[in-house]
Protein backbone atom coordinates (compact mmCIF):
# COMPACT_ATOMS: atom_id res chain seq x y z
CA UNK A 1 0.00 0.00 0.00
CA UNK A 2 1.41 3.38 -0.99
CA UNK A 3 2.10 5.95 1.72
CA UNK A 4 -0.07 9.10 1.59
CA UNK A 5 1.40 11.94 -0.45
CA UNK A 6 2.13 15.05 1.58
CA UNK A 7 0.65 17.99 -0.32
CA UNK A 8 1.02 20.54 2.48
CA UNK A 9 4.48 20.38 4.03
CA UNK A 10 5.11 21.43 7.61
CA UNK A 11 7.80 23.90 6.45
CA UNK A 12 8.86 25.05 2.99
CA UNK A 13 11.91 27.33 2.76
CA UNK A 14 11.87 26.98 -1.03
CA UNK A 15 8.49 28.73 -1.10
CA UNK A 16 10.06 31.60 0.83
CA UNK A 17 12.68 31.99 -1.89
CA UNK A 18 10.19 31.79 -4.73
CA UNK A 19 7.92 34.41 -3.15
CA UNK A 20 10.78 36.94 -3.23
CA UNK A 21 12.79 35.47 -6.08
CA UNK A 22 13.20 38.60 -8.19
CA UNK A 23 14.38 40.68 -5.23
CA UNK A 24 16.65 37.95 -3.88
CA UNK A 25 18.20 37.21 -7.25
CA UNK A 26 18.93 40.91 -7.75
CA UNK A 27 20.50 41.13 -4.28
CA UNK A 28 22.68 38.07 -4.89
CA UNK A 29 23.78 39.45 -8.27
CA UNK A 30 24.68 42.72 -6.56
CA UNK A 31 26.77 40.92 -3.97
CA UNK A 32 28.51 38.81 -6.58
CA UNK A 33 29.28 41.81 -8.76
CA UNK A 34 30.82 43.68 -5.83
CA UNK A 35 33.84 41.36 -5.76
CA UNK A 36 33.86 41.50 -1.94
CA UNK A 37 32.45 38.36 -0.33
CA UNK A 38 33.37 38.43 3.37
CA UNK A 39 32.68 41.26 5.88
CA UNK A 40 31.87 43.87 3.26
CA UNK A 41 29.17 46.40 2.56
CA UNK A 42 26.25 43.97 2.46
CA UNK A 43 27.09 42.63 5.91
CA UNK A 44 27.53 46.10 7.40
CA UNK A 45 24.25 47.25 5.87
CA UNK A 46 22.39 44.20 7.17
CA UNK A 47 23.80 44.67 10.66
CA UNK A 48 22.69 48.30 10.71
CA UNK A 49 19.25 47.52 9.33
CA UNK A 50 18.74 44.64 11.73
CA UNK A 51 19.74 46.73 14.76
CA UNK A 52 17.38 49.51 13.66
CA UNK A 53 14.51 47.05 13.12
CA UNK A 54 15.14 45.32 16.45
CA UNK A 55 15.80 48.44 18.51
CA UNK A 56 19.34 47.79 19.74
CA UNK A 57 22.47 49.88 19.34
CA UNK A 58 24.35 47.18 17.45
CA UNK A 59 23.89 43.87 15.68
CA UNK A 60 26.82 41.65 14.67
CA UNK A 61 26.44 38.94 12.05
CA UNK A 62 28.10 35.55 12.44
CA UNK A 63 28.08 32.12 10.85
CA UNK A 64 25.09 30.58 12.66
CA UNK A 65 22.90 30.75 15.74
CA UNK A 66 25.01 28.31 17.75
CA UNK A 67 28.07 30.51 17.21
CA UNK A 68 25.99 33.56 18.16
CA UNK A 69 25.36 32.06 21.60
CA UNK A 70 28.98 30.99 22.00
CA UNK A 71 30.24 34.43 20.97
CA UNK A 72 27.86 36.11 23.41
CA UNK A 73 29.05 33.88 26.24
CA UNK A 74 32.71 34.52 25.40
CA UNK A 75 32.12 38.26 25.12
CA UNK A 76 30.75 38.19 28.67
CA UNK A 77 33.81 36.31 29.87
CA UNK A 78 31.97 33.05 30.46
CA UNK A 79 33.87 29.83 29.82
CA UNK A 80 35.68 27.16 31.84
CA UNK A 81 34.91 27.51 35.54
CA UNK A 82 31.40 28.84 34.88
CA UNK A 83 28.00 27.19 34.74
CA UNK A 84 25.16 28.36 32.50
CA UNK A 85 21.49 27.55 33.10
CA UNK A 86 19.13 26.92 30.20
CA UNK A 87 16.35 24.50 29.27
CA UNK A 88 16.34 20.94 27.94
CA UNK A 89 13.29 21.55 25.72
CA UNK A 90 15.16 23.39 22.99
CA UNK A 91 17.23 22.76 19.91
CA UNK A 92 20.40 21.03 21.07
CA UNK A 93 22.33 24.05 19.74
CA UNK A 94 21.58 26.00 22.93
CA UNK A 95 23.37 23.46 25.10
CA UNK A 96 26.07 22.78 22.49
CA UNK A 97 27.02 26.47 22.55
CA UNK A 98 27.51 26.39 26.31
CA UNK A 99 29.87 23.45 26.03
CA UNK A 100 31.64 24.99 23.03
CA UNK A 101 33.01 27.72 25.33
CA UNK A 102 33.98 25.23 28.03
CA UNK A 103 31.16 26.13 30.42
CA UNK A 104 28.92 23.67 32.25
CA UNK A 105 25.20 23.49 31.37
CA UNK A 106 22.49 23.25 34.02
CA UNK A 107 19.06 22.31 32.69
CA UNK A 108 15.88 23.87 34.09
CA UNK A 109 12.39 22.48 33.58
CA UNK A 110 9.69 24.26 31.58
CA UNK A 111 6.35 25.86 32.25
CA UNK A 112 4.12 23.24 30.57
CA UNK A 113 1.64 25.77 29.17
CA UNK A 114 4.19 27.85 27.23
CA UNK A 115 7.15 25.40 26.96
CA UNK A 116 9.63 28.00 28.26
CA UNK A 117 11.90 28.17 31.29
CA UNK A 118 10.18 27.75 34.67
CA UNK A 119 11.24 30.88 36.60
CA UNK A 120 10.32 29.31 39.94
CA UNK A 121 12.72 26.42 39.45
CA UNK A 122 15.37 28.77 38.10
CA UNK A 123 15.15 30.89 41.26
CA UNK A 124 15.48 27.75 43.38
CA UNK A 125 18.54 26.61 41.42
CA UNK A 126 20.19 30.03 41.71
CA UNK A 127 19.51 29.98 45.45
CA UNK A 128 20.85 26.44 45.85
CA UNK A 129 22.79 25.19 42.80
CA UNK A 130 23.34 21.45 42.29
CA UNK A 131 26.39 20.23 44.19
CA UNK A 132 29.72 20.04 42.46
CA UNK A 133 29.08 22.71 39.83
CA UNK A 134 31.11 25.83 39.15
CA UNK A 135 29.23 29.06 39.90
CA UNK A 136 26.27 29.85 37.64
CA UNK A 137 27.25 33.02 35.81
CA UNK A 138 24.69 33.19 33.02
CA UNK A 139 21.16 32.09 32.16
CA UNK A 140 19.88 31.52 28.61
CA UNK A 141 16.07 31.59 28.45
CA UNK A 142 14.80 30.34 25.08
CA UNK A 143 11.88 32.18 23.50
CA UNK A 144 10.45 28.98 22.06
CA UNK A 145 8.12 28.45 19.09
CA UNK A 146 7.74 32.20 18.57
CA UNK A 147 6.72 33.61 21.92
CA UNK A 148 8.40 35.05 24.98
CA UNK A 149 9.78 33.24 27.96
CA UNK A 150 8.57 34.65 31.28
CA UNK A 151 11.32 37.25 31.37
CA UNK A 152 10.37 39.46 34.33
CA UNK A 153 10.84 36.84 37.09
CA UNK A 154 13.78 35.28 35.24
CA UNK A 155 15.57 38.61 35.07
CA UNK A 156 14.67 39.46 38.67
CA UNK A 157 16.17 36.20 39.94
CA UNK A 158 19.30 36.72 37.87
CA UNK A 159 19.72 40.32 39.03
CA UNK A 160 19.47 39.19 42.65
CA UNK A 161 22.37 36.79 42.07
CA UNK A 162 24.49 38.96 39.76
CA UNK A 163 23.94 36.55 36.85
CA UNK A 164 23.91 37.63 33.19
CA UNK A 165 20.91 36.87 30.98
CA UNK A 166 21.32 36.05 27.29
CA UNK A 167 18.06 35.87 25.33
CA UNK A 168 17.95 33.03 22.80
CA UNK A 169 15.62 34.56 20.21
CA UNK A 170 16.31 32.04 17.46
CA UNK A 171 12.61 31.22 17.08
CA UNK A 172 11.19 34.63 17.92
CA UNK A 173 12.22 37.26 15.36
CA UNK A 174 9.74 40.07 15.83
CA UNK A 175 7.91 38.65 18.84
CA UNK A 176 7.19 41.13 21.60
CA UNK A 177 6.54 41.23 25.33
CA UNK A 178 4.63 44.20 26.73
CA UNK A 179 5.04 45.92 23.37
CA UNK A 180 8.82 45.55 23.24
CA UNK A 181 10.69 43.27 20.85
CA UNK A 182 12.37 40.20 22.28
CA UNK A 183 16.11 40.57 22.07
CA UNK A 184 16.08 44.06 23.61
CA UNK A 185 15.44 43.19 27.26
CA UNK A 186 18.89 42.00 28.26
CA UNK A 187 22.51 42.98 27.83
CA UNK A 188 22.92 40.70 24.84
CA UNK A 189 20.71 38.48 22.68
CA UNK A 190 21.17 35.91 19.94
CA UNK A 191 19.30 34.93 16.78
CA UNK A 192 19.64 32.04 14.37
CA UNK A 193 19.07 32.78 10.67
CA UNK A 194 18.65 29.14 9.64
CA UNK A 195 16.49 28.83 6.48
CA UNK A 196 13.28 27.80 8.28
CA UNK A 197 13.38 30.61 10.86
CA UNK A 198 10.98 33.54 10.64
CA UNK A 199 13.95 35.46 9.25
CA UNK A 200 15.92 32.80 7.40
CA UNK A 201 18.95 32.94 5.14
CA UNK A 202 19.47 30.62 2.18
CA UNK A 203 22.12 28.85 4.22
CA UNK A 204 23.44 29.36 7.72
CA UNK A 205 23.69 32.65 9.56
CA UNK A 206 23.35 34.21 12.99
CA UNK A 207 23.19 37.56 14.76
CA UNK A 208 24.29 38.84 18.16
CA UNK A 209 22.49 42.01 19.27
CA UNK A 210 23.29 44.34 22.15
CA UNK A 211 22.73 47.82 23.51
CA UNK A 212 26.41 47.97 24.52
CA UNK A 213 28.74 49.26 21.81
CA UNK A 214 31.87 47.94 23.54
CA UNK A 215 30.32 44.48 23.87
CA UNK A 216 29.39 44.48 20.18
CA UNK A 217 32.91 45.48 19.24
CA UNK A 218 34.25 42.55 21.25
CA UNK A 219 31.85 40.12 19.57
CA UNK A 220 32.91 41.47 16.17
CA UNK A 221 36.55 40.86 17.06
CA UNK A 222 35.92 37.38 18.46
CA UNK A 223 34.12 36.27 15.29
CA UNK A 224 37.31 36.93 13.31
CA UNK A 225 40.29 35.53 15.25
CA UNK A 226 40.19 38.21 17.95
CA UNK A 227 41.25 40.92 15.50
CA UNK A 228 40.73 44.58 16.35
CA UNK A 229 43.55 45.37 13.92
CA UNK A 230 43.73 43.33 10.70
CA UNK A 231 45.94 40.23 11.10
CA UNK A 232 46.63 41.03 14.80
CA UNK A 233 44.89 38.76 17.33
CA UNK A 234 44.49 40.59 20.62
CA UNK A 235 42.79 37.52 22.05
CA UNK A 236 41.95 34.04 20.85
CA UNK A 237 38.97 34.20 18.53
CA UNK A 238 37.25 32.01 15.95
CA UNK A 239 36.17 32.17 12.33
CA UNK A 240 32.42 32.79 12.41
CA UNK A 241 31.42 35.29 9.73
CA UNK A 242 28.16 36.00 7.93
CA UNK A 243 29.03 36.02 4.24
CA UNK A 244 28.05 38.81 1.86
CA UNK A 245 25.65 36.74 -0.24
CA UNK A 246 23.64 35.67 2.80
CA UNK A 247 23.67 39.24 4.13
CA UNK A 248 22.28 40.48 0.81
CA UNK A 249 19.51 37.86 0.92
CA UNK A 250 18.70 38.73 4.53
CA UNK A 251 18.38 42.43 3.71
CA UNK A 252 15.62 41.55 1.25
CA UNK A 253 13.87 39.22 3.66
CA UNK A 254 14.11 41.61 6.62
CA UNK A 255 12.07 44.18 4.69
CA UNK A 256 9.23 41.63 4.44
CA UNK A 257 9.53 40.12 7.94
CA UNK A 258 6.80 42.09 9.69
CA UNK A 259 4.28 41.28 6.95
CA UNK A 260 5.29 37.61 7.00
CA UNK A 261 4.90 37.46 10.79
CA UNK A 262 1.42 38.95 10.38
CA UNK A 263 0.61 36.19 7.89
CA UNK A 264 1.80 33.57 10.38
CA UNK A 265 -0.46 35.12 13.02
CA UNK A 266 -3.41 35.03 10.61
CA UNK A 267 -2.78 31.34 9.86
CA UNK A 268 -2.59 30.65 13.60
CA UNK A 269 -5.91 32.44 14.15
CA UNK A 270 -7.51 30.23 11.49
CA UNK A 271 -6.15 27.12 13.18
CA UNK A 272 -7.42 28.39 16.55
CA UNK A 273 -10.91 28.81 15.14
CA UNK A 274 -10.90 25.36 13.58
CA UNK A 275 -10.00 23.80 16.92
CA UNK A 276 -12.79 25.54 18.86
CA UNK A 277 -14.88 23.06 20.78
CA UNK A 278 -12.65 20.12 19.94
CA UNK A 279 -10.50 17.90 22.10
CA UNK A 280 -7.25 19.54 21.01
CA UNK A 281 -6.45 22.97 22.39
CA UNK A 282 -4.71 25.83 20.59
CA UNK A 283 -1.27 26.87 21.86
CA UNK A 284 -1.41 29.02 24.98
CA UNK A 285 -0.44 32.66 24.59
CA UNK A 286 1.45 34.40 27.36
CA UNK A 287 -0.31 37.49 28.68
CA UNK A 288 1.20 40.64 27.21
CA UNK A 289 3.15 38.71 24.56
CA UNK A 290 2.76 38.82 20.78
CA UNK A 291 3.43 35.33 19.40
CA UNK A 292 4.99 35.16 15.90
CA UNK A 293 4.40 31.41 15.41
CA UNK A 294 7.69 30.04 14.29
CA UNK A 295 5.78 26.86 15.09
CA UNK A 296 2.10 26.23 15.79
CA UNK A 297 2.29 23.45 18.36
CA UNK A 298 -0.49 21.13 19.48
CA UNK A 299 -0.26 18.66 22.31
CA UNK A 300 -1.81 15.19 22.07
CA UNK A 301 -1.56 12.09 24.21
CA UNK A 302 -1.86 9.98 21.03
CA UNK A 303 0.58 11.98 18.94
CA UNK A 304 1.37 9.10 16.61
CA UNK A 305 -2.31 8.62 15.81
CA UNK A 306 -2.84 12.34 15.28
CA UNK A 307 0.15 12.55 12.98
CA UNK A 308 -1.11 9.57 10.97
CA UNK A 309 -4.60 11.04 10.59
CA UNK A 310 -3.21 14.31 9.29
CA UNK A 311 -0.76 12.51 7.01
CA UNK A 312 -3.67 10.56 5.50
CA UNK A 313 -5.11 13.93 4.43
CA UNK A 314 -1.82 15.04 2.89
CA UNK A 315 -0.82 17.28 5.78
CA UNK A 316 2.76 17.24 6.98
CA UNK A 317 3.68 17.74 10.63
CA UNK A 318 6.86 18.03 12.66
CA UNK A 319 7.98 17.33 16.21
CA UNK A 320 9.91 20.09 17.95
CA UNK A 321 11.49 18.35 19.84
CA UNK A 322 11.12 14.56 20.13
CA UNK A 323 13.91 14.01 22.66
CA UNK A 324 14.98 16.48 25.36
CA UNK A 325 18.66 17.34 25.43
CA UNK A 326 19.20 15.56 28.75
CA UNK A 327 17.96 12.24 27.29
CA UNK A 328 20.04 12.37 24.11
CA UNK A 329 22.96 9.92 24.02
CA UNK A 330 25.61 12.65 24.00
CA UNK A 331 24.24 14.24 27.19
CA UNK A 332 22.36 11.53 29.09
CA UNK A 333 23.60 11.02 32.63
CA UNK A 334 26.23 13.76 32.56
CA UNK A 335 24.32 17.08 32.47
CA UNK A 336 23.15 18.70 35.70
CA UNK A 337 19.44 19.41 36.17
CA UNK A 338 17.25 21.31 38.58
CA UNK A 339 15.22 19.56 41.31
CA UNK A 340 12.25 18.88 38.97
CA UNK A 341 14.56 16.68 36.86
CA UNK A 342 12.93 18.10 33.72
CA UNK A 343 9.74 16.11 34.33
CA UNK A 344 7.48 18.57 32.47
CA UNK A 345 10.00 18.66 29.63
CA UNK A 346 9.82 14.89 29.23
CA UNK A 347 6.01 14.95 29.18
CA UNK A 348 5.92 17.68 26.57
CA UNK A 349 8.47 16.01 24.32
CA UNK A 350 6.22 12.93 24.09
CA UNK A 351 3.13 14.94 23.09
CA UNK A 352 4.02 18.03 21.01
CA UNK A 353 3.23 18.20 17.30
CA UNK A 354 3.77 21.14 14.93
CA UNK A 355 1.25 21.93 12.18
CA UNK A 356 2.20 23.45 8.81
CA UNK A 357 3.41 27.00 9.44
CA UNK A 358 5.09 29.26 6.92
CA UNK A 359 3.83 32.54 5.43
CA UNK A 360 3.59 31.23 1.88
CA UNK A 361 0.80 28.77 2.77
CA UNK A 362 -2.10 29.61 0.47
CA UNK A 363 -5.59 30.33 1.75
CA UNK A 364 -6.67 27.07 0.13
CA UNK A 365 -3.97 25.11 1.97
CA UNK A 366 -4.89 26.75 5.28
CA UNK A 367 -8.53 25.88 4.66
CA UNK A 368 -7.56 22.26 3.98
CA UNK A 369 -5.66 22.04 7.27
CA UNK A 370 -8.56 23.68 9.12
CA UNK A 371 -11.05 21.23 7.62
CA UNK A 372 -8.87 18.34 8.77
CA UNK A 373 -8.63 19.83 12.27
CA UNK A 374 -12.41 20.12 12.52
CA UNK A 375 -12.70 16.43 11.68
CA UNK A 376 -10.36 15.32 14.48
Amino acid sequence: MNAPVITIPQANPGAGYRALQAEIDAAVARALASGWYILGGEGRAFEGEYAAWLGTARAVGCANGTDALALALRALGIGPGSAVATVSHTAVATVAAIEMVGATPVLIDIDPAHYTMDPVELAAVLDRPPAGLPPIRAVIPVHLYGQAADLAPIMAACTAHGVAVIEDCSQAHGATLDGRKLGTFTEISCFSLYPTKNLGALGDGGVVATHDDALATRVAALRQYGWHTHYISDEVGVNSRLDEIQAAVLRVKLAHLDAQNARRQAIAAAYDYALMGGALKPPARRAGAAHVFHQYVLRAADRTGLQARLRAEGIGTGIHYPMPVHLQPAYRGRVAMGPARCAQTERASAEVLSLPMFPELTDEQVAQVCAALRRL
